[in-house]
């Protein structure tokens, strides 16, 4: 991105902070979408600056940023749905909870997608159980029929005459449901995602 000269110095810092300030609030994404951001933005404060008289450089940057927004209100919606964009993309769990934090405020549906992650947790930690009392975890059933996925003590396995049906292979079963389930969430969740252009999301905040 080339910056705006300008040939006031006090105009030249206020444009220079408010390209931080763009460049801070959209930190979390790639540098592509940083990139591209920054330059439709920079491209609107130009476009915006050449239709305005010239003598009056701080005036007319002043009320053209003032109209285009706090970087931080402004371009929020955007910057969490290009991180939602690039999290379904990717499959990487640290982009897919940046997303959704990034995204709580906007729906209860993405809580309910945080809440369904967390959840594979309880699987990880049946594993971790499975390994440290290999006979009280596990899928047990009573005289042929389903009784619990999870952990039973030693005394009630005995009382309830339960049978742990999977053993050892308990373990690479949970490691197989764990990536299934977040494989599915997460297309899931790509389906829920909305795209967003720059210009709809500024075109947004104007209205």
């Amino acid at each position: 991105m080339k910056p705006i000269q300008f040939t006031n110095q006090t105009a030249q810092k206020i444009y220079s902070d408010y390209i931080t300030r763009i460049k801070r609030t959209t930190q979390p994404l790639d540098k592509k979408d940083q990139e591209e951001i920054l330059m439709e933005l920079n491209s609107h404060i130009y476009e915006g600056l050449l239709q305005l008289d010239p003598t009056n450089e701080i005036e007319n940057l002043v009320n053209l940023l003032d109209k285009l927004g706090a970087p931080e209100e402004v371009l929020k919606p955007l910057v969490a749905q290009k991180k939602l964009e690039q999290a379904t993309k990717t499959f990487n769990p640290k982009h897919i909870f940046k997303a959704l934090a990034l995204n709580l405020s906007n729906g209860v549906l993405y809580i309910v997608f945080a809440f369904l992650y967390l959840t594979l947790f309880g699987f990880v930690y049946l594993i971790i159980a499975k390994i440290l009392h290999p006979n009280q975890v596990g899928l047990f059933f009573k005289e042929g029929k389903f009784h619990l996925l999870g952990i039973r003590n030693s005394h009630q396995v005995k009382i309830l005459e339960l049978t742990e049906v999977l053993g050892y292979w308990f373990i690479p079963t949970m490691l197989f449901i764990i990536v299934v389930l977040y494989i599915l969430i997460t297309l899931l969740l790509r389906m829920k995602r909305k795209k967003f252009t720059l210009l709809h999301s500024i075109t947004m905040y104007y209205l």
